[in-house]
């Protein structure tokens, strides 16, 4: 069970403009979240994160001196601070745009204009993220699973790894397409696939296909961890045979739920 309370919660909030930063903060203050520094630029936010990390960075996407797709980059690239959850808040909608914040591992993303049940879903995802639940399974320890992670992104796969590490798994191997993970999966044994969809070489809706039709592991329970929204696409990838599909960004009692449904 979590120790950690909605109110513990330390929030770095990155914005430039002051009419955003009181609303936001008012809107934290609601939730009884009063813990907030607040810079205007994405290099003051990494300076101060440098001398007290934050169990959450909240960052609007366009900065004065970077978006805030930069600024999660360089938090995930520096070892001090690589595992601080990060939400973002922009009216972006376009897929090219939100696509490499989604992979470098972000909790949620929230429009503009947002209200307090918004902010409460994300802020109970940033608990889930800090102090998850480990997985009740009725065959497996979760110590004891052998998990393969797929995705052409080295911070999409570091953030599902730490996802996963927080639901107590501890056994992970990794590839960077299909085609490399075909490989791993003919010398390894693995309880459990966790793979991108879009990916270089081989995506994830083939790798499935290989999988099911042509591995030495057909059973295995696989999980398809996507940005994708184009329905048809996902309908192909359902009937590809993959065992449950999970938006990025993923929640962690989300992803919890579906693994405990999968592997019992």
């Amino acid at each position: 069970m979590q120790n950690l309370q909605i109110q513990d919660i330390a929030i770095l909030l990155v914005e430039p403009s002051s009419t955003q930063q009181k609303i936001i903060a008012r809107q934290l203050s609601e939730l009884g979240i009063n813990n907030v520094s607040i810079e205007t630029t994405g290099e003051q936010a990494l300076q101060k994160m440098a001398s007290s990390t934050p169990d959450v960075v909240i960052s609007a996407l366009y900065l004065p001196d970077m978006t805030g797709t930069d600024l999660v980059h360089k938090i995930r690239e520096t070892p001090s601070m690589e595992e601080t959850g990060f939400i973002l808040i922009s009216s972006e909608t376009r897929f090219r745009v939100l696509d490499p914040i989604r992979q470098a591992g972000v909790i949620a993303i929230l429009p503009k204009p947002f209200g307090v049940g918004d902010l409460r879903v994300a802020m109970n995802n940033t608990l889930d993220y800090i102090d998850a639940d480990t997985l009740n399974l009725e065959t497996f320890n979760p110590e004891d699973l052998n998990v393969l992670i797929v995705d052409d992104s080295p911070l999409a796969r570091k953030h599902i790894k730490r996802t996963l590490t927080g639901l107590g798994i501890e056994n992970f191997a990794e590839a960077t397409d299909g085609v490399e993970a075909l490989k791993v999966l003919s010398d390894n044994y693995f309880d459990l696939v966790v793979t991108d969809y879009n990916m270089p070489n081989m995506d994830g809706k083939e790798l499935v296909e290989h999988i099911r039709q042509e591995s030495g592991q057909a059973a295995v329970p696989i999980l398809m961890v996507t940005s994708e929204n184009t329905e048809s696409r996902l309908a192909a990838v359902q009937k590809s045979g993959v065992s449950a599909i999970c938006d990025k960004p993923f929640e962690s009692s989300s992803v919890r739920q579906l693994l405990e449904q999968m592997l019992s």
